[in-house]
C-alpha cells in the first residue's frame, strides 16, 4: 500500500507543476542553489532522515555538535551560492548599497561571537545565518526575479507538504513522533516536529493565496493553474489539521486575510494598509497581553492556559542572568549549564525562547533588539513603497512581513535556518530597479490584454497602467 502511495504522491506533485508551468517563464538554473537550501531547512537536514526522532540524542553536552554531513551540504551551498552572487558582483553591490539595516544587524551578530561562551561555535553558526542571506540575494538577483520568487513558492509547496502528508499516513516512523511532554503522538511530516510543519504550511500557503489571486487575474492557463493552487491549498489546510499547530494557523489565516483585503477594489492606499497590518499585530499581541482573552482562546482549541509552558519558560528566561545590552553572543544562549538547568526545569527539553524577540535579546542583548527593530522599520518601509507602485506584489511582502512579526510572538522566528525568517528576509531586502522586456496582464477590467512593455518596478516586475 505505501508503494502505491507513493507512486499517486509522486504523480501527484508533476501534476501540480505541470498544471502550473509556464512555458515562457525564465529563471537561471542557479535558483535550485536556494531551492535545496530552503527545502532542507523546511524539512530535515540529511543527518535527520538517517536516525530516527525518538532515537535522536537529547543530552545538554551533545546539542552544537552538528553532523560533519550536514556541514558539508551545507557548506557547498554556500560556497556555490557565493559564487554566483561574485558572477553578479555589480547587482549585488546595489542591493547591499540600499539595505544598511541589513548590514549593521549581521555584522553586529559577528561581532558578538567574540563574547560567546563558544565563539567557534557561534561563528560557525554565523556563517549559517549569512547562509540564509545569500540564498534571499540568489533569488532577488534573478534576471526575472519575480518568476524566481513564484518558482521558489511553488517548490516549497508543491513538494514539501505532499511528501508530509504521505509520511505521516503511509510511512509513521518517519512522518510521525512522541511527544517529550506527555508521551502523544505528534504528526511531523517531513519536518522535525510539529511547529516546523505548521510552518512550511504558513510560508507554502501564504505564497499560494497570493498566486491565487495572481492567476484569477491572467487569463493565460488561468483554469489550469487555478486548478493547482486549489489543490494545493486544500492539502495544506488539511495538513494544518494534522499538525495541530495553532499559532502558524493564526498567522496563515490572518495573513491571508491581509492578502486578499489589501488587493480588494477601493483599498489600495497606504493608510488602509497600515490599519490593517496594526489590526493583525494587535491581535496577536493581545493574546499574550491579557490572560483573560488568551485563556478563552487556548480552551476553544485545547491548549492551556501557559501556551503549552511557553508562558512558563519566558518567566524562568528573563530571570536568568545574561548581559542585557549585549546578550550571550550570537546564537549561544542555549549551550552548557544553561540549557541543563532549563532542562532540568521543563521536560519538554526547549532549545528556543518560543518568543523571537526574547530570543534575540538573550543572544544579542538591547543593542541586538534595537538592531531588528530598525531593519524590520526599515524594510516595512520597503514593501509599502513597492505596494504604491504595485498593490499586488506589494501584497505578498504585507503578508509575508505580518506572519513573521506575528509569528515571532509565539516562537522564535528570527534564528537561522528558518523558512520563516528566510521568507522575511526575501521580502524587506530593498532592491534596485531591474528593466525586463516580458508580456504581463492589466488586472483592471473587462478589457484586459496582454502588452509588452519594457518598465520594472523596485519588486523587479514588468507592468503597465492605463490613462
Amino acid at each position: 500500500m505505501s508503494t502505491i502511495a507513493t507512486l499517486a504522491v509522486g504523480f501527484g506533485i508533476l501534476a501540480l507543476f505541470a498544471l502550473y508551468w509556464d512555458p515562457k517563464s525564465r529563471t537561471s538554473p542557479s535558483l535550485w542553489i536556494p531551492t535545496v537550501w530552503i527545502l532542507l531547512a523546511g524539512s530535515r537536514m540529511v543527518s535527520g532522515w538517517l536516525e530516527n526522532p525518538v532515537d535522536i540524542l537529547r543530552t545538554a553536552s551533545e546539542v552544537g555538535e552538528g553532523s560533519p554531513v550536514d556541514r558539508l551540504i551545507l557548506t557547498s551551498l554556500l560556497m556555490l551560492g557565493i559564487i554566483v552572487l561574485g558572477c553578479r558582483a555589480r547587482q549585488v553591490w546595489r542591493v547591499l548599497k540600499m539595505n544598511w539595516p541589513l548590514l549593521a544587524f549581521f555584522g553586529y551578530c559577528a561581532l558578538s561571537t567574540l563574547w560567546s561562551a563558544d565563539p567557534d561555535l557561534a561563528l560557525k553558526r554565523w556563517f549559517k545565518a549569512i547562509g540564509d542571506v545569500v540564498m534571499v540575494l540568489i533569488i532577488l538577483t534573478d534576471r526575472n526575479r519575480m518568476e524566481a520568487i513564484k518558482k521558489i513558492i511553488m517548490r516549497v509547496a508543491f513538494i514539501l507538504i505532499p511528501l508530509s502528508v504521505l509520511l505521516i499516513k503511509f510511512y509513521p516512523d518517519l512522518g510521525r513522533t512522541y511527544s517529550l511532554e506527555d508521551g502523544l503522538v505528534t504528526n511531523t511530516g517531513v519536518t522535525a516536529n510539529k511547529n516546523m510543519l505548521g510552518v512550511i504550511c504558513l510560508v507554502a500557503g501564504l505564497g499560494c493565496v497570493w498566486l491565487f489571486i495572481r492567476a484569477i487575474h491572467d487569463r493565460r492557463r488561468r483554469n489550469r493553474r487555478l486548478l493547482a493552487l486549489g489543490a494545493a491549498l486544500a492539502i495544506i489546510a488539511w495538513v494544518f489539521v494534522l499538525a495541530n499547530s495553532i499559532t502558524p494557523l493564526f498567522c496563515f489565516v490572518t495573513g491571508s486575510m491581509l492578502i486578499v483585503m489589501v488587493n480588494l477594489p477601493g483599498t489600495h492606499k497606504p493608510s488602509n494598509v497600515h490599519i490593517a497590518v496594526a489590526a493583525m499585530l494587535s491581535a496577536a499581541a493581545l493574546i499574550f497581553v491579557f490572560p483573560e482573552i488568551f485563556a478563552s482562546i487556548t480552551q476553544v482549541f485545547g491548549r492551556n492556559t501557559t501556551l503549552s509552558g511557553r508562558t512558563d519558560l519566558w518567566k524562568a528566561l528573563t530571570a536568568m542572568d545574561t548581559h542585557p545590552w549585549v546578550g550571550t553572543g550570537f546564537e549561544s544562549f542555549w549551550l552548557g549549564n544553561r540549557l541543563e538547568d532549563l532542562w532540568s526545569i521543563f521536560p519538554w527539553q526547549p532549545n528556543e525562547a518560543h518568543n523571537g524577540y526574547l530570543e534575540v535579546y538573550l543572544n544579542l542583548g538591547w543593542v541586538g533588539v534595537i538592531l531588528l527593530i530598525n531593519l524590520l522599520i526599515m524594510g516595512y518601509r520597503y514593501l509599502i513603497d513597492v505596494y504604491r507602485r504595485d498593490p499586488l506584489a506589494g501584497s505578498l511582502r504585507l503578508g509575508y512581513f505580518s506572519a513573521a512579526a506575528a509569528y515571532s510572538l509565539a516562537e522564535a522566528g528570527f534564528r537561522m535556518l528558518d523558512p520563516m525568517w528566510i521568507f522575511l528576509l526575501l521580502v524587506i531586502i530593498a532592491v534596485p530597479d531591474i528593466t525586463a522586456h516580458q508580456e504581463v496582464i492589466l488586472p483592471l477590467d473587462e478589457s484586459q490584454v496582454l502588452v509588452p512593455v519594457s518598465f520594472a518596478d523596485d519588486d523587479g516586475q514588468v507592468f503597465a497602467r492605463t490613462f
